[in-house]
């Protein structure tokens, strides 16, 4: 640091506290203060404190004693994961999505998508955290929202609601074209409260018993990108959620020729014969059912000597004219559902033995075919496999085998899945088809992300069922910028960042998938291949936090406070560099 005055025509001349720094191969320099109304001896003793003298001070009997610190620090805020967060988020041009001019509600907005990627809290607590009596980050001072509360957040979710539409046209211009590959999946999230009218009971998925909840549908493009995002009643069926996002790329975003990959559960076939074939330029990727499967193997459409040479290939059956099944075997999917298979049989024999010895007690035996019932039928819910075996309940007894014959039947279709599509093989051949469906695991990343993992979209407490779509948008955004910083630091984090490796090592593309040598060698060493360790996103994010914004105080009569950022590690340094964002 050092001390310039800088000419100012006829007026006297600017004082400036400036710093020298690096950017790249060019050195520039920054301005921390003006000291232009200091006191011209305060800014003597200021410039020879940087110059390596020391302060000294004279008390009322002319004794001189040297002051052991000439600047004290009044306050440290984490500042290296917001200018990193923030900075990805305006290389991105999200601001200008939101609104293409800058205006409180936009930068409270702004302020919400970082600190779910820093920190997911409450609305009250980012609030706090923005505040500048509560801060624990510089993230309220860096977009000047430092005197927000929580009504404010509330409002700026309010404004942002109503432009949700717009929000995911443009993301959608800008990664969606005719002709791509469109990902779509559903999950269902819990929610606090009785009070939102979307909060209803349906197919819980997180394992809250007796929480509403409410159902999200997640459009992403191939790479796994979130696109647009869209909240259903809890009690939605997964099925009847797609109608509406045919009508959103169809009319919203422009698309007249797009491919929907969706899960068995989501494109049935009452879907694809209603609502996807009528609609001219839209193909579809799926799979089917394991009853479908069987239908194929009685009809003698698939047949087991398809396997002797490939894991893989096409098949026709009059079920599905003009479409194509693309038969797949995954050896180590035959295995894990022949583990998990013996696994539930076995257990659930265990408890039917419990049963079977209640019944049979000479004290106090378990008697009515209603009482056994209710038993029984609590231990088939509890482990799914009631159809493997053969069970007989009377007043008096109960009895019951495995159906060795069923049990073999489902056995012989172990590892099969057939990826159904409507995609003519011209343009999709067989492998890329598969590679498509699998590609939902990259919509399921996002939700896994979203859900648990980093930005906490759950538990949900607003009550107002336009906040709860606020709320969940405002996820999705914190997700596509994270989704963008992953990307860009993939050679740093644990993430595999040379996938194309990795594929060659793959039999084929039914096989499981391999990490690269280059990811092998940075999971066994924890470092990258220049010497620096490997994180993971949330551990990078807590290291760049130790760069702080410090408030600097002078010891010296009269003077003002100063910022001084701490210097970035290597590490740090690097990390930013990646991202191509600045402190």
């Amino acid at each position: 640091m050092y001390i310039e005055a800088v000419p100012n025509r006829n007026s006297p001349p600017c004082i400036l506290l400036r710093e020298s720094c690096r950017q790249g191969h060019k050195v520039s320099k920054r301005t921390l203060a003006n000291l232009t109304h200091w006191p011209p001896e305060v800014v003597e003793g200021l410039e020879a404190l940087l110059k390596g003298g020391k302060v000294v001070v004279v008390g009322q009997d002319g004794q001189r004693g040297a002051v052991g610190a000439g600047f004290e620090i009044v306050r440290s805020l984490p500042h290296g994961h917001v200018a990193a967060v923030l900075g990805t988020l305006r290389r991105l041009g999200l601001e200008t999505i939101l609104a293409p001019r800058r205006c409180r509600r936009r930068d409270l907005v702004v302020a919400m998508i970082v600190a779910r990627v820093i920190d997911p809290r409450s609305k009250l607590a980012t609030a706090r955290g923005l505040n500048e009596d509560t801060a624990f980050t510089s993230l309220g001072e860096a977009l000047g929202v430092a005197d927000a509360d929580e009504d404010a957040l509330y409002a700026a979710m309010d404004w942002l609601g109503p432009l949700q539409g717009r929000i995911e046209a443009k993301l959608a211009r800008r990664h969606l074209q005719d002709g791509t590959l469109v990902l779509y999946d559903v999950t269902s999230t819990y929610f606090e409260g009785v009070s939102c009218p979307l909060a209803q009971f349906g197919h819980n998925r997180d394992g809250k018993r007796g929480k509403l909840q409410i159902v999200l549908g997640l459009l992403c493009d191939v790479a796994g990108r979130p696109i647009a995002v869209e909240v259903f009643e809890g009690n939605t069926a997964d099925p009847s959620t797609l109608a509406r996002q045919i009508q959103k790329v169809r009319d919203r975003f422009a698309l007249q020729c797009v491919v929907v990959v969706g899960d068995r559960g989501m494109l049935t076939e009452a879907r694809v014969r209603e609502e996807l074939a009528p609609v001219a330029g839209l193909e579809w990727i799926t799979a089917l059912r394991a009853p479908a499967i069987r239908k194929l193997v009685e009809a003698g459409a698939l047949q087991p000597s398809l396997f002797d040479q490939r894991d893989l290939g096409e098949i026709t059956s009059p079920q599905y004219p003009g479409e194509r099944l693309v038969v797949c075997r995954n050896p180590l999917l035959l295995t894990e559902r022949r583990r998990k298979r013996q696994e539930l049989l076995a257990a659930t024999e265990r408890e039917l033995a419990k049963i079977a010895r209640a019944v049979s007690r000479p004290r106090r035996p378990l008697r009515g075919a209603d009482k056994i019932g209710l038993r029984v039928g609590k231990c088939q819910n509890r482990f799914k496999v009631a159809k493997h075996f053969r069970i007989k309940i009377t007043a008096d007894s109960f009895t019951y085998e495995r159906d060795e014959e069923k049990i073999a039947r489902e056995a012989a279709l172990d590892g099969i899945y057939v990826v159904r599509t409507s995609v003519p093989a011209e343009r999709l051949d067989t492998e890329n088809t598969v590679r498509a469906y699998k590609g939902l695991s990259k919509a399921e990343r996002a939700f896994r992300s979203l859900k648990t993992m980093d930005l906490k979209i759950r538990p949900i407490h607003h009550h107002l069922a336009d906040r709860v779509r606020a709320h969940v948008l405002l996820c999705m955004l914190a997700y596509y910028v994270q989704w963008h910083m992953q990307e860009a630091l993939a050679p740093v984090l644990f993430a595999d960042d040379d996938p194309p490796a990795g594929e060659a090592l793959r039999d084929s593309v039914v096989a499981p998938a391999q990490r690269s040598p280059k990811a092998h060698h940075k999971i066994t060493t924890k470092r990258t291949d220049d010497g620096q360790p490997v994180h993971s996103f949330q551990t990078l994010l807590a290291d760049l936090a130790t760069i702080c914004k410090n408030r600097i105080q002078p010891k010296l009569p009269g003077a003002g406070t100063f910022d001084q950022l701490t210097r970035p590690t290597p590490c740090q340094q690097h990390a930013l560099d990646m991202l191509a964002v600045g402190l």
